[in-house]
Order: structure tokens, then sequence, then C-alpha cells
């Protein structure tokens, strides 16, 4: 698709982009809200550190509610707390909640780097640490809970080789996640089985891939802006990582009047990506069930609380490959689901949105042909 010419492409721009930034990005409505308060009285201690809010509307309004619900179902207290994308803030609330005496920790680190770090800090007192979605390289966590972020990878790239059937040559642009966060570099390498043999045949071209530092939209945006116009305004596919940069991506291609006409990829199933792919703007997303993630974590923490380390072997059947460790970490992983237009109404049957958060004015007549009420 060659970006139209018009007066309005400058104009606008730092409102699109803060749209980008701020608006494509909510948090599902009735989600818990960003608390500092501690833990309930009475049942086990355990820690739970969530990384940001920025990137993301899963973190508060999924993560955080269907863990602490996950948690009290387990008998245990959580104490759940968001770091907010601060490597310092994410360091100190784990040393007051070691200080605590929590008896699990549950990280969704920032970085691998000071995810690695923080569960040394807990080892080297004793509390067994759970890598949560993102597993730490180089760390000491023996179990990490998580999707199987290569299948994430590979249903974005189908979805996208879906979308693009028929038009050979097609320009892809991609937009990855942070280069820190090794789910990224699982999704890419998910992205590439999917997408490398069609960019070796000529079957797509592909003008350029670029991770994204901390996940941020905004940059992610002005990011895809700058390779958009440096190709001549030429796009026909967008690899999309997540929601949030989809998100930020779209603001872009409707500034120049492409929205709908170039597909777009994500991940979460958020309700803006939702709502995206139902007005036709995003193509695809992958679909996590946190629910089943929070309830296997805190199956895992329930017996590792209790020092029963058999229950949490039979809990954690698959493995890892920590390179960088040169070790094997005792894992759960769960199956993604990719989401297009065709089954919105899977997300909506498990509970994870309300049809009231994705059927607004824009798109009530697609939630009506989807059978979403």
């Amino acid at each position: 698709m060659r970006l139209k010419n018009t007066a309005l492409a400058v104009a606008g721009m730092g409102m699109a982009l803060a749209l980008a930034a701020c608006g494509q990005n909510a948090a599902p409505s009735g989600g818990a809200a960003p608390s500092g308060g501690a833990a309930p009285a009475g049942g086990v201690k355990v820690g739970v550190i969530l990384p940001e809010t920025d990137s993301s509307a899963r973190w508060e309004g999924f993560d955080k509610p269907l863990l602490g619900a996950a948690m009290k179902a387990q008998g245990l207290d959580a104490d759940i707390q968001n770091a907010q994308g601060d490597v310092q803030k994410f360091s100190t609330l784990a040393d007051g909640m070691i200080a605590s005496g929590v008896k699990v920790l549950v990280i969704a680190s920032i970085d691998g780097e000071s995810g690695a770090a923080v569960a040394a800090k807990a080892k080297a007192q004793g509390i067994p640490v759970i890598d949560y979605d993102r597993l730490n390289l180089g760390g000491t966590s023996e179990y990490y809970v998580s999707f199987d972020n290569v299948k994430v990878g590979e249903l974005q790239g189908t979805g996208l080789k879906d979308a693009l059937t028929g038009k050979a040559g097609a320009q892809v642009i991609e937009i990855e996640g942070a280069p820190t966060d090794n789910n990224a570099t699982l999704f890419y390498n998910g992205q590439q089985n999917i997408l490398k043999p069609l960019y070796a045949d000529g079957s797509l071209k592909l003008v350029r891939s670029q991770p994204i530092e901390k996940w941020d939209n905004q940059i992610g945006g002005q990011t895809f802006e700058q390779i958009l116009t440096g190709n001549g305004g030429k796009v026909d596919g967008v690899l999309a990582a997540n929601d949030g940069l989809a998100g930020a991506i779209i603001t872009v291609l409707q500034k120049y009047g492409l929205n709908g006409k170039v597909p777009v990829t994500g991940q979460d199933a958020t309700p803006d990506g939702l709502q995206a792919i139902l007005r036709g703007d995003q193509y695809m997303t992958v679909f996590k069930e946190i629910k089943l993630e929070a309830e296997a974590t805190a199956k895992l923490a329930a017996a590792l609380a209790k020092g029963d380390t058999k229950a949490a072997d039979a809990a954690a059947t698959a493995t890892t490959d920590d390179p960088k460790g040169n070790r094997k970490v005792k894992s759960v992983l769960l199956t993604p689901v990719l989401v297009t237009k065709a089954n919105v109404k899977a997300v909506v049957d498990a509970g994870q949105v309300k049809a009231s958060e994705i059927c607004v004015a824009a798109t009530q007549a697609a939630c009506a042909s989807a059978g979403i009420k």
C-alpha cells in the first residue's frame, strides 16, 4: 500500500502518537487498580512482583486480579505489587517481600538481569522463586510458568502469512518486543519459523525488523512511521509483537489512510486489540488465557510453600532451555490460541474480557455478526 500525500501527514502527529501510547493500551474495565498495600492477614504469605503498566493492559487488568483470586483459592495470601517499569523499584519490592518472610516469590521481571539478581537474593534466603511469564536467563529460579512462547510467535507468523496469501512479494515491517525480554526472542524465533522461508523464496519481502526497548508503544509507533516513510510509504503487512505496539502502528496507518488495508498482528487479546480486530484495523491477536497461567502458578506456589517439591515437579511437567545458564528449567507451558474476527467470541466465552468492553458503537455490527452479546 502507498502512503497518501496529505497535508494532514504532519499535523496531529503528537496527538496520534499520544493516543497510541495511551488510548490503545487501556486496561479492561473492572480490572484491579494498582495497589501498594500489604497482603491480607492470615494464610501463607507469597510475594508477587509484576513488571509495569505502560506496554500492556494485561498486567494490572488481567494478571493481578486473576493471580490474587487463584492464590486465595490455594489458601495463600499474595502481596501483589507492580514495579512500574523501574528496575530499582523491582529490587526494592523484592527486598521488602523477602524481609517480610514470604514463603515463595513469584516474579515477572522487567529484564532478565534484574530478575536473575532478585532470584539469587531470594535463593540465598531459602525462598523458592517462580519465574512468571518471562524466564530470567542465567538465573536460579527452579520453576517457570508461561505459555509456549515460540508457538505464540508461530501463530503471529501464520496469521500474517494467511492475511497476505495471494500477494506475491508483499512488503512486511516487523516491530518486535524488548531485546532484554527473553519472551520477545522466543516470539521472534517462532515468527521466523513461518516467515523466514517466505522471505527466502520471495513470497514476502522483509523491509526491516526492529526491536523496541521496554516494549514502549510510543517509540514503537514512531519507529514504524520512520520505517514506513523511509520505504516510500509502502507496506503490505505489519508483524507487531503485541496489541499495544499494534495499536500504535494502527494509529500511524490511520493517519495515512492505510488502516484496514494493511493487516497487523498482535498478542494478548486486550479489549483494544479485540476492538481493532472487530473494526478491521487489526488482523489477529494471540489469546493467552491468563486465568490458566495464574491458576498454574498458584498451584505451584502452594506446593513450594509446603516444601512439597514432589508435587511441584508433578505440576511442572515441561522443561525450558536457559542457554545463558546452561540449564533446563522445570516449566508449565500453556497453549496459546490464534484469534481473528471469526473467533473473537472465544475470548469473551472464556471470561477474559466482557462483551461490553469490546462491543462499542464502532463494533456493534461486528459483534452481532460474531454472535457476541
